[in-house]
């Protein structure tokens, strides 16, 4: 079992920053998340779309925004469990236990639900039998990128995931095939023009206008059927991977006793943005209060008053003295020290 002092249930950028103000305050973290890399709807929905309301940067690609992210928490060592959806909670010994739908289980002494619109499921291919095929040939996120080693692939869709992985797995499967309903990709431009190459040498193939009609094979899959021009085309594969975006769900939390009003999860936003159940919190796009602004910056300021009633909660005999970073500095759980640079001053005769 994973031991640690908050359990982050989302690696949005609430949950990112929430790593960096716990270890300030000396609280260990560790995250828990659907997705397969951290980010949230930054990395996996628009990572190439420009944020214009985030303080001190006039612009700032999504991506890049995960990025600066992930460096600025990567002192405080948090651990992950990526692609794992937080299914159960448990409370035992005055902490709680959360285990994930692959059965990893993970205990701290508080929760903080940073899950942003819900927990994230894959949008899936309208076609009869397709439970049949799950797991077996067909995926919906790709964790271990070496099942795909000298495999014939086929990725489905048109935006940066589906145009990123072809990349990616064009390196190692023995063929893989890009096939999307449109001409037209949603993509980075460059990821366009560089599977464009990849079509030129005959290293991937690309079918477009394609609609994928049915997915053939006796107990996994074998070969899918695609409508292109009014006719059906079968292709044989070992993997289809339909990458169409994800469908943001409240199920899971509704689940676990907290107060949900209009589709979120309310909270003391007078206080700590705590929930019902004590112990637990949730702040960013995931809660609601009077006044509640969904934006990312609000979950920045939530991350923080949050993690300092997390360290009262957890250090109850101990009384927390706000330091500006200005004067303490950053003292990483890997060792790493960021002091302050002392102000210089000059005398005048």
């Amino acid at each position: 079992m994973i031991k640690t002092d908050i359990i982050i249930i989302g690696a949005g950028p609430t949950g990112l920053f929430t790593v960096f103000e716990a270890g300030l305050l000396g609280l260990k973290c560790h995250i828990i998340d659907s997705l397969v890399k951290p980010g949230g709807q930054c990395s996996e929905i628009y990572p190439n779309k420009p944020i214009y309301d985030i303080p001190a940067y006039p612009e700032i690609m999504a991506g890049d925004l995960i990025h600066k992210l992930l460096d600025q928490i990567k002192p405080f060592d948090p651990g992950y469990t990526m692609g794992e959806s937080a299914v159960e909670l448990k409370k035992s010994d005055g902490e709680f236990i959360i285990t994930t739908d692959k059965n990893t289980k993970i205990k701290g002494k508080v929760v903080a639900i940073a899950g942003g619109l819900g927990n994230f499921e894959p949008r899936k291919p309208n076609l009869e039998n397709i439970d049949k095929y799950e797991e077996n040939g067909l995926v919906y996120k790709i964790i271990n990128k070496d099942d795909f080693q000298d495999k014939n692939v086929i990725i489905s869709g048109g935006g940066d995931s589906a145009l990123d992985w072809t990349l990616e797995l064009s390196k190692i499967a023995k063929k893989v095939s890009l096939i999307h309903r449109r001409n037209e990709f949603r993509g980075a431009v460059e990821s366009v023009k560089q599977i464009q190459k990849l079509k030129d040498k005959n290293i991937v193939d690309v079918i477009t206008p394609a609609q994928l009609v049915a997915i053939n094979g006796r107990d996994k899959v074998e070969s899918i059927d695609l409508k292109v021009n009014e006719e059906i085309v079968t292709i044989e594969t070992d993997f289809i991977i339909p990458l169409y975006g994800l469908i943001p769900k409240m199920n899971i939390f509704k689940n676990w006793g907290l107060n949900i009003e209009k589709n979120a999860i309310s909270v003391n936003n007078a206080l700590d943005y705590s929930t019902n159940i004590k112990g637990i919190y949730a702040i960013g796009d995931i809660n609601h209060y009077p006044g509640k602004l969904k934006l990312i910056l609000s979950g920045f300021h939530e991350a923080a008053v949050m993690c300092h009633s997390a360290y009262n909660y957890i250090n109850p005999d101990k009384k927390n003295i706000l330091k500006y970073t200005t004067v303490s500095g950053i003292k990483g759980f890997d060792g790493s020290v960021k002091q302050p640079k002392k102000s210089t001053i000059n005398s005048i005769n």
